[in-house]
């Protein structure tokens, strides 16, 4: 096993997926999102709407886009998806109203609704390819730990972005640079592990196809209860993941603290913003690396329900954290989060890949995106709804209670062989 897990580290493809997420993830704006719409005049409320915008667009477009990669071919989705991100960047950096930063947010959530599962696709595709199927935990947690090392790195290098730049809207700017570089690596990709099974394109046979698809999907109850378990835990992650940037901001400003005089209280606050993002982000790349070792322990579909629920107590206990307006436990929090986060993703991807069949890969990974879409859209505007009126802890306390009730239903046992 360990000779192999060699072999596979040194493969070039696997290097490729590698760097794909790298880039994919110098997304130098992260860490300051919210701040920057906050900028803009625009209330949590709607901040939130945006959001729901966002994945509005995922769940409208989110199985067709899966259906269309299965079909017609996971690079040209893939083209399709960066040049959308590459859009609503532009969008961004001329947002001075609430028109345009919604007209962005619909442009990147195309490109999210092209991105999301294609790529788990093309890896799942390879592994087949090379008879390295049963690795898929490691490797798919080896080229996750890549995409958040290239979050830590984004964080970092966004302190000296945005202390340099003449206004925050210009790190959207910046933030097109490497994703035309994972445009060009796309193209690098071998064409036989494209695995697209049409060469026209024809509405009828599309949409024909896309319904026999979610139809065969939805039958199978226990990729129903991983899907619901997915998409729920990651669309309320999402929701609630960068609610650290107003508390942060509201707690650093009413204590005064200063990390480098030289600079003002709210360049300050970028800075701290930034290492947190980027400590965040290079542990978690770690734990996706190594959470295969997990599975000598637990079985994966265990640990998914096990960290569920983990995640609803620490939610619960934000509350009065927050309120109590401790600073290095609510970072303390907040990073145990990101370290669950990234843990998760990869034992989905494990349960999933032993149930679902080779021709429905693209689309049951998108239909996972979409019911996310559904649960992010409701969530964020009501999360920012309660946070503008009852306070950001509140929210925690309300969604960590909802998690804690939920998951009784959606418990995840063994697959019957």
């Amino acid at each position: 096993m360990a000779d192999l897990h060699e072999t596979i580290k040194k493969d070039i493809q696997i290097w490729k997926f590698s760097f794909y997420g790298f880039f994919k993830n110098l997304r130098f704006f992260e860490p300051y999102l919210y701040i920057y719409f906050i900028s803009l005049g625009f209330s949590l409320f709607y901040i939130g709407i945006l959001f729901a915008i966002r994945e509005i667009t995922v769940y409208i477009l989110e199985v067709p886009t899966g259906v269309f990669a299965d079909n017609y071919g996971k690079k040209k989705s893939l083209y399709l998806c960066f040049t959308s991100y590459i859009i609503s960047f532009v969008l961004f950096f001329l947002s001075k109203s609430l028109y345009l930063a919604s007209l962005g947010m619909v442009f990147y959530g195309i490109g999210e609704a092209f991105r999301s599962g294609t790529h788990k696709a093309l890896i799942y595709a390879y592994l087949e390819k090379k008879g390295w199927f049963s690795e898929k935990a490691f490797v798919y947690g080896r080229t996750r730990s890549f995409s958040l090392l290239g979050s830590a790195v984004s964080s970092f290098l966004s302190i000296i972005f945005v202390l340099n730049i003449p206004h925050l809207r210009w790190i959207f700017i910046i933030t097109i640079i490497p994703y035309i570089l994972d445009f060009i690596l796309i193209t690098t990709y071998p064409d036989d592990i494209d695995e697209k099974t049409h060469t026209e394109f024809s509405i009828k046979a599309f949409i024909s196809s896309m319904f026999f698809k979610i139809k065969s999907i939805f039958k199978n109850i226990y990729i129903v209860k991983v899907l619901l378990s997915s998409s729920l835990y990651d669309g309320i992650f999402k929701s609630i993941k960068d609610y650290i940037q107003p508390i942060l901001k509201d707690m650093i400003m009413a204590g005064g603290i200063i990390l480098i005089s030289s600079q003002t209280q709210e360049a300050n606050v970028k800075i701290i913003l930034g290492i947190i993002y980027g400590i965040f982000y290079i542990t978690s790349s770690s734990v996706s690396r190594n959470v295969y070792r997990l599975l000598k322990y637990a079985k994966s579909y265990a640990l998914l329900n096990i960290l569920f629920d983990l995640m609803g107590a620490i939610f619960v206990l934000l509350y009065f954290i927050i309120k109590a307006k401790y600073l290095l436990v609510v970072i303390l929090l907040y990073f145990v989060l990101y370290l669950m986060k990234d843990a998760r993703r990869p034992l989905v991807v494990d349960v999933l890949g032993d149930v679902m069949k080779k021709e429905q890969r693209a689309t049951v990974l998108s239909l996972d995106s979409e019911i996310r879409a559904i649960f992010m859209a409701l969530f964020a505007p009501s999360f920012g709804f309660i946070s503008d009126r009852l306070g950001i802890y509140t929210a925690f306390l309300l969604s960590g209670i909802f998690m804690l009730i939920v998951n009784r239903f959606i418990y995840i046992k063994e697959a019957k062989s």
